[in-house]
């Protein structure tokens, strides 16, 4: 499955803004992952472009393991012959799925899915609504504050660190510069110069 094909279905399944901003997040997150450990970017993108498609229409707050989210995707994307491992690693993003995280591409696609959300959050409510000049200490504050992106598992954030085998500070940096190059696909980034600010 090319890039403009999964980009193709994301946008067929998915009308939020905020939820496809938050999968091209991933997808950013994902490549530079991807790059770090010598693996092909393109697979990995995939993965992050894809991982919560089936979200708005199906998203399974029973959290069933084969009914609804993510279950409802792969069996899509496994139609549209995308290759296993990458199934298992969407499917094992959800943790109620039953899948273990048995690949790089797996682990990496759960550390990066909470965190990306939440500094999505920090970048918004900064002056200068970009990662640009986001600090970890900033990030690590916030995580603290449990009314701040209340809907963003901080267990989850910093066990995928720990199965990424990196520490949480380490994690948090690596994922902001990461976001970075892509902030304006995001909405997010100083507004046009004229604008009207508020």
């Amino acid at each position: 499955m090319t890039r403009d094909e999964a980009l193709q279905l994301m946008h067929e399944h998915t009308q939020s803004p905020a939820l496809r901003q938050h999968m091209l997040a991933v997808e950013a997150a994902m490549r530079a992952y991807a790059v770090k450990h010598g693996e092909d970017p393109e697979p990995w993108g995939t993965v992050g472009l894809l991982h919560d498609f089936d979200y708005e229409k199906f998203p399974n707050h029973e959290h069933s393991p084969t009914e609804g989210h993510p279950a409802w995707g792969v069996q899509l994307l496994r139609e549209r012959g995308l290759a296993e491992p990458l199934c298992r690693a969407i499917l094992g993003h959800a943790t109620y799925s039953g899948v273990p995280r048995d690949s790089g591409l797996a682990k990496a696609l759960f550390a990066v899915d909470e965190l990306c959300g939440f500094l999505v959050a920090c970048a918004l409510v900064r002056p200068s609504r970009s990662f640009g000049d986001l600090e970890v200490s900033s990030v690590r504050k916030k995580l603290k504050d449990k009314a701040f992106a209340r809907g963003v598992n901080r267990d989850e954030v910093r066990q995928g660190a720990e199965e990424l085998g990196v520490p949480l500070d380490e994690h948090i940096a690596f994922v902001i510069r990461a976001l970075r190059p892509v902030e304006g696909a995001l909405g997010l980034g100083a507004p046009p110069a004229g604008a009207p600010v508020g």
